[in-house]
């Protein structure tokens, strides 16, 4: 009948959809259907932000924690449980999981990652390029027009939403590491990816680092970083350098010789440490490291390194405290 409002799918629906698409796009991938995911994703993730929970919990640390060590320990995905990941965040600032992924698969996604900077340099120039490796995401009219591309350009990223191949792969990778669901234990609440903040990288190495915690910029949030390496790094590659140990606020930033407002001194970061010191870790294709908006830690770069560092810096947030970004459920 005319002038009926179209009923809205409920989370359930719109889960059911989203699981659909994806069933039919691993043995028939479509540009259409993973344009599709996307946007039923960010629809999703609206949804959750108005059932999100009040009062959520993280799960008790008490019994768990990685093993001591003078550098970060190694964790294996298998022995990987929310309640280690809180005790490895409240000692050592972040846990490493050595292959998170298989090592093929993160050089598949490094590759979907180079050619989705090469498709996006052809749209710059208004010259025709591939629309599955790089095709601007549009999110819903009630989030702020976007504004971070050109930042995210010049920080050397691409927005995971802008190359629908190469973060369909992504989420297949999560899903099948079991991300989602560690996260949801781990914030005791859904977890959702952002627009903004989900960002597929390609560090040169003549590009400097800054050290930084994220929540200088995020506000007050339920955040988990998942930071995946595609390449070796931290020696032929810019890797990151971290302050291993927990941090319980923020660090003075923006002082006297800083470019950013929220950028840390070299100083700072190694009293920070104390009495740790500041690590520089070896990562391999499939590495992870996760860690919160307090972690304390920069790209560790240096213009004699001979190859780019591929990764995936994916921010997960809680519903119940968001920041003000688009939200794309996982």
């Amino acid at each position: 009948m005319l002038g009926l409002k179209r009923k809205k799918p409920t989370t359930a629906q719109l889960r059911e959809q989203i699981a659909d698409l994806a069933r039919r796009n691993r043995t028939a991938p479509d540009l259409e259907n993973e344009r599709e995911l996307i946007r039923l994703r960010h629809q999703l993730g609206i949804r959750l932000l108005e059932e999100a929970p009040s009062a959520p919990q993280h799960p008790d640390p008490a019994g768990a924690a990685p093993p001591a060590s003078d550098e970060l320990p190694d964790v294996a995905l298998a022995d990987l449980t929310p309640e280690l990941l809180r005790a490895g965040i409240l000692r050592d600032g972040c846990v490493l999981v050595r292959g998170l992924i298989g090592r093929d698969d993160a050089l598949a996604l490094a590759a979907d990652i180079e050619r989705g900077f090469i498709e996006r340099a052809k749209a710059v120039e208004s010259v025709p390029h591939d629309h599955a490796y790089y095709d601007e995401f549009v999110p819903d009219p009630r989030y702020p027009e976007v504004q971070v591309r050109p930042w995210v350009l010049t920080g050397g990223g691409l927005l995971a939403a802008d190359c629908p191949h190469a973060c369909f792969r992504m989420l297949e990778l999560f899903e099948g590491a079991g991300i989602p669901r560690l996260v949801e234990a781990y914030l005791g609440e859904p977890p959702m990816l952002t627009f903004e903040k989900t960002t597929l990288r390609k560090a040169d190495p003549s590009v400097s680092g800054a050290w930084h915690q994220d929540g200088h910029f995020m506000g007050p949030v339920r955040a988990l970083n998942l930071w995946l390496s595609l390449s070796r790094c931290g020696d032929e590659a810019p890797g990151l350098d971290v302050v291993p140990r927990r941090l319980d606020e923020l660090v003075a930033a923006g002082e006297e010789g800083a470019f950013l407002d929220y950028q840390v001194s070299d100083a700072t970061a190694a009293v920070a440490a104390e009495p740790k010191r500041v690590l520089r870790p070896i990562f391999e294709p499939g590495d992870a490291l996760l860690f919160d908006d307090l972690f304390l830690h920069q790209t560790a770069s240096d213009p004699a390194m001979p190859n780019p560092r591929y990764a995936v810096e994916s921010w997960f947030f809680g519903g119940s405290s968001f920041p003000d970004y688009a939200p794309i459920a996982v």
